[in-house]
């Protein structure tokens, strides 16, 4: 048996999980998800508890139980409290700015880029050198800020560029003086 497919998922009051056929959906104060439960998974919903079980112990069955719990938590949690992924950029000049919606980074090249989020992610720029990723979706967090720090990631040698907050960045020696 899967480690994380047979744990169960409790379910916060506010929020309103459906099962259909296929999918399951998390309504909560943050918005509405939805997951797509693949026909070998069998989802069990009993007193605000929430529990999987798989058909068969095939490998590929066994991968998709604990994948489909994970995903439909992750769901869960994010119409509850949402998601956030802290960006933060290292370069002297570099630095980000909010206009409306959308993120303008200068960060070193010829011209400015300037972000447009995906439907269900907001920016926030607490300071020039810091951003805030925010959404209900933690795939589509994660994938926003993989996408923005893309457009500079760090390099070895001074460490400029973007990171992740708390990352860290293996420093190369640079070139040695002459003889």
């Amino acid at each position: 048996m899967s480690r994380v497919g047979k744990k169960i998922i409790n379910i916060p009051a506010g929020v309103q999980v459906t099962l259909g056929s296929g999918e399951i959906k998390a309504k909560g104060p943050k918005g509405e998800l939805q997951v797509i439960v693949p026909m070998e998974i069998a989802c069990q919903l009993e007193n605000n508890v929430l529990s999987f079980s798989r058909s068969d112990d095939e490998k590929s069955v066994r991968a998709l139980h604990g994948m489909t719990r994970a995903m439909v938590a992750n769901a869960i949690e994010g119409v509850t409290n949402g998601f956030q992924k802290q960006l933060q950029i290292e370069g002297v000049g570099y630095r980000a700015e909010l206009r409306k919606t959308n993120l303008l980074l200068t960060i070193g090249y010829s011209h400015p880029i300037l972000f447009i989020p995906p439907p269900g992610i907001t920016f926030e720029v607490p300071a020039p050198t810091q951003i805030l990723i925010k959404g209900i979706d933690r795939h589509l967090v994660g994938e926003v800020a993989a996408k923005v720090r893309r457009f500079r990631r760090p390099e070895p040698y001074k460490g400029k560029g973007i990171r992740y907050a708390g990352e860290y960045i293996r420093r190369k020696a640079g070139k040695s003086a002459g003889k």
